[in-house]
């Protein structure tokens, strides 16, 4: 169990507010925009920590940066997130567990782990174009 500072739980905070995957750089700004003195280095360890804890979902971009969001759901999950904005949703994947699991089998594997993650325009975004 790794101790709770302030700096963790600013990040935490930060989080809480936001709808989409954001990079530590971007949090970190945004936490300096809020007047936290918070360092860069210091937003990398406290993001690592809540995904090691799975308090955070971590998705690694097209260009390879982690990106990171809170999630209201702590059993598995997937996500849709728009390629524009950012926002991103929960999603479930029956087909995908099944999938995972069958092909897992016919090699002759258990206890599979997977990361699926769909990317595609929001609504609003193809709206906006």
């Amino acid at each position: 169990m790794q101790r709770i500072t302030k700096q963790r739980v600013a990040v935490q905070h930060a989080l809480d507010d936001l709808d989409d995957f954001r990079s530590a750089q971007q949090l970190h700004e945004l936490l300096r925009s809020q007047g936290d003195g918070i360092g860069l280095a210091t937003v990398y360890r406290a993001l690592q920590a809540l995904a090691d804890d799975g308090a955070v979902d971590v998705l690694r971009t097209e260009g390879g940066e982690n990106v990171y969001r809170r999630c209201a759901r702590q059993e598995h999950h997937h996500h849709l997130v728009c390629r524009t904005c950012g926002r991103a949703v929960e999603i479930d994947g029956p087909t995908v567990e099944a999938w995972a699991a069958s092909v897992g089998a016919q090699h002759g594997f258990t206890d599979i782990q997977h990361t699926v993650e769909l990317f595609g325009t929001c609504a609003d975004c193809r709206a906006a174009s």
